[in-house]
This record gives structure tokens, C-alpha cells and sequence, in this order.
């Protein structure tokens, strides 16, 4: 690659992709966002946006024209789509990966394979299979591949929680119940050569099955602190992973580790590394994915985020904040229930 800094692609114009644009505009590299969302915020941060279905070829082959590196703020993409542009310029991380993440059959087997513990569970697709499990119960069903914050997720504290007019049209895995002590999540970012930086882990509050709260460090013995990184870089290296990326865990009452899922991306847990580190996750990325230099991480402060959810930003908009206090307003055209609308960090005194 010559001197000159590389044109970035970005798939996906939401609170990742604009904070992904704004670090490349710290290293001065240009970014342009492709994505189906037309009021996508990214676009307020990038140097040109494409609004596009991420099925449409001829939009698809402008964007590819003009970037030199591809990259994507979700891993819900179709796969066809980020082959088909890794025919013509690299795509980081590459696509094979989101084959495994995209499907949590594919994903526990992968984890399982390379000595990562998870929660014990199983492939289901039809009601006698969770009959055949039963041992499982009580247990969380959830579709093998889409679903977020809590979508294509059912308890199944019995069979009689077992809908009749189911018609298990698609797979299923399902997940015996932890007994949750805390959930937290490791961010990782891999280079090309194989050479990486992690950040101390992050303990999570969810509410709702949405992140709600984020700490670091984490708020846990040592030996998980130590295990946590080196599962971590475990999964990154036999990923093959270029980027930075997130593994969320499950502590349970005896003090097990175990992995839940994996983010081949940046990852809402880590949005606090911008105010807390010397170099925040999507700094780090851009790095990472550009062959641009490793630095060292340095934590400035221990920190807490909290996301704003929904209606709750009208509020955020009109306060006012201390020197410590760091309020990010995504800048989402409509405020949905549910949605993420910005967040909020303060730096621990």
C-alpha cells in the first residue's frame, strides 16, 4: 500500500459506523458509509454516503470503486454481499467469519472446538428434540441465526411452554439457564500480523434484554479477569480475525466462565474506551484494518456507561454536564422505543 491513506467503506450508517467515521477522520483517512437505512446518522460523519440495499449490484460496485478497504458496523449482512465486494477490495474482518457468528449453531460448535466453555445447550427443530432435551429445561430458545437484544429469544421454563401452533419452520439452539452471577465483555483488537491489544473486561447491566449499563473494569476476581483476556485472544486468533471485536460472557454462581456470543465489530460495551483509554475500540479498528500502527493501550480512568434508551434523550438534550460526564447523541431522525438513542460516560474520580 502506498503512503497515501486508504479510502475506508463502511457497511452500515448507525451510532458504530458514525463513531467508526470519526476516528478515521482523526488519522485522516476518508470514509464513505453504504447502507439501507436512508436517514442513517452515519452520514453526518463520513466524506460521501450511498444509500443502498445491500443487494442492489450496481450501487454496490460505485461504493467498491471508490474505497480501497471495506468494513461493517453489524454482522447481519448478507454474506453473498461481502464476497462479492471481497472479490474486488479486502474486506476486514473477512467474510467466513460472519458465517460462524451469524448462526449460533455454527458459533457454539466453533467455541466448543477450541476449548471455550459455554453454556450447555442444543440443536432444535422440532418439539420432540426439546423433549429429548429436556434435561436443558429450564432453558432459552433462540433461533439460530438474526435476532438482537432479546429478538428470536423464548424461556422455556417447561414443556408446557412449548407453543402447539409452533411450526419450527426454522433452527433453533437451545440454551440451558445460567445461574447468572454477571455478564461482562471483552474487546479485542487484532492486527494483520497476528499482534494484538485487549482492554481490561467490561461488566454489563442489561434491562429489558438491552444493554443498559457498562462498567470498567469489571467488578471480578483476578484469574476471570486473566482467563476472560486469554479465551479472548483464543477466539481471535482461530478466527483469523483482522478488526476489533467482542466477546460477552456469563459468570455464574461458581465462578465459571462462559462464553455467549461473539461481535466480530466494534461493540456498544466498549463505546466508554473512547473517554477511558489513551485509544478508543473504533480508533483501534481503523488501525488495525489499515496496516496503520499498533500503540500501546493506557487506561486514563476506571468509567461507567450508560446507554439512552427511546424517549429518554428529550432529557439528555437539555441538561447540562460536568467536566467528567461525556453525553453522545447519536442524532437518530426518530426516537422508537427500544432503540439506542446515545449514551452517556463518566469518568470515575
Amino acid at each position: 500500500m502506498s503512503n497515501k491513506p486508504p479510502v475506508l467503506g463502511i457497511i452500515g450508517g448507525g451510532q458504530l459506523g458514525s463513531m467508526l467515521a470519526n476516528a478515521a477522520k482523526k488519522l485522516n483517512i476518508k470514509t464513505i458509509i453504504l447502507s439501507d437505512d436512508q436517514s442513517a446518522p452515519g452520514q453526518k460523519f463520513c466524506d460521501k454516503f450511498f444509500y443502498s440495499s445491500y443487494k442492489d449490484e450496481k450501487k454496490i460496485n460505485s461504493f467498491i470503486d471508490l474505497v480501497d478497504i471495506v468494513t461493517f458496523e453489524f454482522e447481519n449482512i448478507p454474506y453473498d454481499t461481502l464476497k462479492n465486494i471481497e472479490k474486488f477490495k479486502p474486506v476486514l474482518p473477512i467474510p467466513e467469519i460472519n458465517k460462524v457468528v451469524q448462526n449460533r449453531k455454527k458459533e457454539k460448535l466453533f467455541l466448543n472446538e477450541i476449548g471455550i466453555r459455554t453454556t450447555e445447550w442444543a440443536f432444535i427443530n422440532s418439539k420432540n428434540d426439546i423433549k429429548k432435551n429436556i434435561s436443558l429445561l429450564p432453558g432459552i430458545l433462540k433461533t439460530c441465526t438474526s435476532g438482537y437484544d432479546g429478538k428470536g429469544q423464548f424461556v422455556i421454563n417447561s414443556l408446557n411452554d412449548v407453543k402447539e401452533d409452533w411450526c419450527f419452520s426454522t433452527d433453533y439452539i437451545l440454551e440451558k439457564k445460567v445461574n447468572l452471577k454477571k455478564e461482562i465483555s471483552i474487546i479485542i483488537t487484532r492486527f494483520k500480523n497476528g499482534k494484538t491489544v485487549i482492554y481490561d473486561p467490561i461488566e454489563n447491566i442489561h434491562q429489558n434484554q438491552i444493554l443498559k449499563k457498562s462498567k470498567i473494569p469489571a467488578d471480578i476476581e483476578s484469574k476471570l479477569f486473566q482467563q476472560s483476556q486469554k479465551d479472548t485472544k483464543n477466539i481471535a486468533k482461530n478466527l483469523n480475525f483482522v478488526g476489533t471485536m467482542c466477546v460477552e460472557y456469563f459468570i455464574d454462581h461458581q465462578d465459571v466462565l462462559l462464553a455467549n456470543e461473539i461481535a466480530p465489530r466494534v461493540h456498544n460495551s466498549g463505546h466508554l474506551t473512547i473517554n477511558a483509554y489513551n485509544i478508543s475500540q473504533f480508533e483501534c479498528h481503523i488501525r488495525a484494518i489499515c496496516n496503520l500502527e499498533m500503540i500501546t493501550l493506557k487506561k486514563i480512568k476506571n468509567a461507567e456507561m450508560f446507554n439512552i434508551i427511546g424517549s429518554e434523550i428529550e432529557d439528555y438534550r437539555n441538561k447540562s454536564y460536568k467536566k467528567n460526564e461525556f453525553f453522545f447523541d447519536y442524532l437518530k431522525k426518530e426516537i422508537k422505543d427500544k432503540r439506542k438513542m446515545g449514551h452517556l460516560t463518566v469518568l470515575m474520580k
